[in-house]
């Protein structure tokens, strides 16, 4: 996966990155808002001329940044891709989800800050909703060699959901 991470605090951001790329994951890390929002828009200038997905399948933003913080960075990304993942990273979690309806107009993933590396990684792979469709018995391997996005995961998740509401024995 391709993963942009933003988190002020250099100690973290090794870790977040050094985390990843053990699982395979190509990621580029930045340390304030601004950079964020520059990487991201070259990124996303070079993948428009390729193809019309997203630059990144996960965007993860520290909510208090320096030169911008995560919400800004968050809204800027989202006028320019509407459908990128993003990911805050924060220990103010009501402020940062209040902040993400009123200012994003949506709901974004939050991740209470300290996390363990391990739980940020299974975040950005989807091991809970794939845990979750093994539960509803779908062959999880078959759908990952589809190499699908988040946002085709989580749909195909809630469809299954409600189909298995619905079923009356």
């Amino acid at each position: 996966m391709e993963v942009l991470i933003a988190d002020d605090e250099s100690d973290l951001l090794d870790q977040y990155r050094f985390a990843l790329e053990a699982k395979g994951h190509n990621v580029i890390s930045c340390n304030d808002g601004e950079q964020c929002l520059r990487i991201y828009m070259i990124e996303s200038e070079q993948q428009h001329k390729d193809n019309f997905s997203t630059p990144f399948d996960v965007v993860v933003l520290d909510y208090q940044m320096p030169k911008a913080n995560g919400i800004e960075v968050a809204k800027q990304i989202l006028a320019v891709n509407s459908h990128q993942r993003i990911i805050f990273a924060s220990g103010y979690v009501h402020e940062t989800f209040l902040d993400s309806i009123k200012q994003l107009g949506q709901i974004t993933e939050i991740m209470k800050k300290p996390f363990s590396l391990q739980a940020l990684v299974d975040t950005i792979e989807d091991k809970e909703i794939y845990n979750q469709l093994e539960k509803l018995n779908v062959d999880v391997s078959a759908i990952k060699e589809l190499n699908p996005s988040h946002a085709q995961i989580k749909a195909y998740f809630d469809v299954l959901c409600r189909l298995q509401k619905g079923r009356t024995f």
